[in-house]
């Protein structure tokens, strides 16, 4: 990654000012993420970073180089836009092997690239079509569930969906169902239903607790964050980071050992493999 300044940075329309004189300081490897109401410029100065438009004034230096005048391509900068753009003329194969193309990557790693990148994508029974033949979800590989908020924050219909639904998001554990029970690491829950078998358990932080002892799970504590009127304890379960809620005089250290109660009657399964429910 590199360092990224802004210096007196101002983007005008006219008489209107969408961004005016800002000064900001990306420091390598920093995650930013610029908060505001809509209009406030946020939009407008990433299209900046990204050469997507000029500033009016200022200048903006990537890793000392002011880039003013640099091509978006050769800033080595991109943003990510909501809506998916795709080139209709060409099929899938071609849009994924084509900013290769226009970067000079030795063609003889395209389709080692293209095919890495449509496996991940689950993409690789599509590679002929044209983005016309796709569907939304095959276009911007974007799982979806129709159905109330309500309905879809109580009942997802896969892993995927409970991972984006929520704040915090639902927690997921990768583990095993043997006998009734799931186990995983530091965590055994019991009164399942479900074959014995990989298995992936969700459940929401406001249906676990903390308590001093007879938890299903028992992990060291990761992060903690106060809210106000209640406590984020998190900890880790292999490679999940779980998420729940304490009263707000609760207290505790960073790596102390917390037991966690989990209700059964709102835990959601879904199968390991396809995150389906």
């Amino acid at each position: 990654m590199a360092e990224i300044v802004l210096s007196n940075i101002s983007k005008r329309w006219g008489s209107f000012a969408g961004v005016h004189d800002l000064d900001l300081t990306m420091a390598d490897r920093e995650f930013l993420v610029p908060l505001g109401p809509s209009g406030c410029g946020k939009t407008a100065t990433m299209r900046m970073v990204a050469e997507l438009d000029d500033p009016s004034s200022g200048e903006i230096s990537i890793d000392d180089r002011v880039v003013n005048d640099l091509e978006p391509k050769d800033r080595d900068a991109a943003m990510v836009f909501r809506s998916c753009a795709l080139y209709p003329n060409m099929n899938v194969y071609e849009n994924i092997r084509f900013p290769l193309k226009v970067r000079g990557v030795n063609p003889a790693t395209h389709d080692e690239w293209v095919r890495r990148a449509s496996a991940m994508a689950e993409l690789d029974d599509f590679l002929h079509r044209k983005p016309a033949e796709l569907s939304g979800g095959q276009r911007q590989r974007v799982v979806q569930q129709v159905g109330t908020p309500t309905g879809t924050y109580d009942k997802p219909a896969n892993a995927f969906v409970a991972s984006l639904i929520g704040n915090p998001a639902m927690n997921l554990v990768d583990g095993e169902m043997a006998g009734g029970s799931f186990k995983a690491e530091t965590a055994l829950i019991e009164g399942l239903s479900a074959p014995d078998g990989p298995l992936t358990l969700g459940f929401r932080a406001e249906d676990a607790e903390v308590v001093f002892e007879g938890g299903q799970i028992n992990a060291p504590i990761y992060t903690m964050e106060l809210l106000g009127d209640a406590t984020m304890v998190s900890v880790r379960i292999g490679g999940s980071l779980i998420s729940v809620k304490a009263g707000k005089n609760y207290r505790a250290e960073i790596d102390d050992t917390v037991s966690i109660r989990i209700s059964t009657d709102h835990c959601h399964l879904f199968d390991a493999k396809t995150g389906e429910r």
